[in-house]
């Protein structure tokens, strides 16, 4: 009986120990694909908080909430079991479903390029957008089903891109894996954008103490902001360009068209080699430049084909619908 026992409970240590093996492989999983989306998660943070500008102050973090919400919903709701469901009936699908998501976030940063040579073009574009808003509560709304829109795009670049790092993964540890990355990347996102959209108001209160410290940092703060604003605008731009650039290049090698990726990685290694002290971060430095001007290329040769083509037939099909 004392035998047994022992077996038994050697038999039960065993598979804790391969359970915390499997975990702490599913963890670093779970790390690697988020990293692999740090440029779709940096275009998310950039892009959200314009949402909330012009709003009353004291909506602006229940609306981030609500958008937070829209978003998990996104990843784990629609993108995980959808993305899961394509891993085993037809994963030859995922590497062209990534191309178009990074043609997209290529057409979107190129066009945000075309508006800020030419503001005038964005007011005529947005023109046969949604209809204007009659309330508070109808304009917050629309902003809302606008940015959770939004979102479903960057959440399925996120989702899409993590699924490609576990393909060989067991079942349960995609799961594991998509719903870490999933769950993790909301909050961090979200959680930034809330500390961003709130740091004038902190700002304005610090300007207002007794103390000369806090009221020239609050000060600070409060001249600072739009800035930041603006510098995470650009950023978020160019993540947009960088991330879809680099997406089309790997998928053009994983169906054999490698010259473009050779020339990038020849660059690089060119440029590293120049300079070797730097050379981790000029490597990076080249290549995410050479992907967001390839990036910016395509998304330019997309802006007409989107307007004049896709738009127009979009706008029927949605007449038709409602008809």
């Amino acid at each position: 009986m004392s035998t047994g026992l022992i077996a038994l409970l050697d038999d039960v240590v065993g598979l804790a120990k391969l359970a915390a093996a499997s975990l702490d492989d599913a963890t670093a999983q779970a790390t690697r694909a988020s990293a692999k989306a740090a440029g779709v998660v940096i275009d998310d943070t950039a892009v959200t908080p314009r949402y909330v500008v012009g709003l009353a102050a004291e909506r602006e973090l229940p609306i981030i909430g609500k958008i937070a919400l829209g978003s998990l919903k996104n990843k784990l709701v629609i993108l995980l079991p959808g993305a899961l469901l394509l891993s085993f009936i037809a994963p030859w699908v995922i590497t062209p479903l990534l191309m178009l998501g990074g043609a997209y976030l290529c057409y979107e940063g190129a066009e945000k390029v075309w508006e800020a040579i030419h503001p005038h073009d964005n007011e005529t574009h947005a023109a046969g957008g949604a209809p204007m808003a009659r309330s508070a509560e109808e304009l917050e709304n629309q902003k809302v089903k606008g940015a959770v829109r939004t979102d479903l795009i960057l959440s399925a670049e996120i989702m899409a891109l993590a699924l490609a790092e576990v393909t060989e993964a067991s079942f349960w540890t995609r799961i594991f894996v998509l719903a870490v990355v999933g769950i993790g990347i909301t909050a961090g996102v979200y959680g930034v954008v809330a500390l961003i959209v709130k740091a004038d108001d902190a700002g304005l209160a610090l300007s207002r103490s007794h103390r000369p410290a806090l009221r020239t940092l609050g000060c600070r703060i409060v001249r600072l902001m739009p800035g930041l604003l603006e510098g995470l605008g650009i950023l978020g731009t160019a993540a947009m360009l960088w991330v879809g650039g680099g997406i089309i290049v790997h998928g053009l090698e994983a169906f054999g068209h490698t010259a473009l990726g050779h020339a990038i990685h020849a660059a690089t290694a060119a440029a590293a080699h120049a300079l070797p002290a730097l050379a981790g971060a000029i490597a990076w430095l080249v290549s995410a430049a050479a992907a967001g001007l390839f990036g910016l290329l395509l998304g330019a040769a997309l802006i007409p084909l989107v307007r004049r083509v896709a738009e127009p037939v979009w706008q029927k099909v949605r007449g038709r619908a409602a008809g």
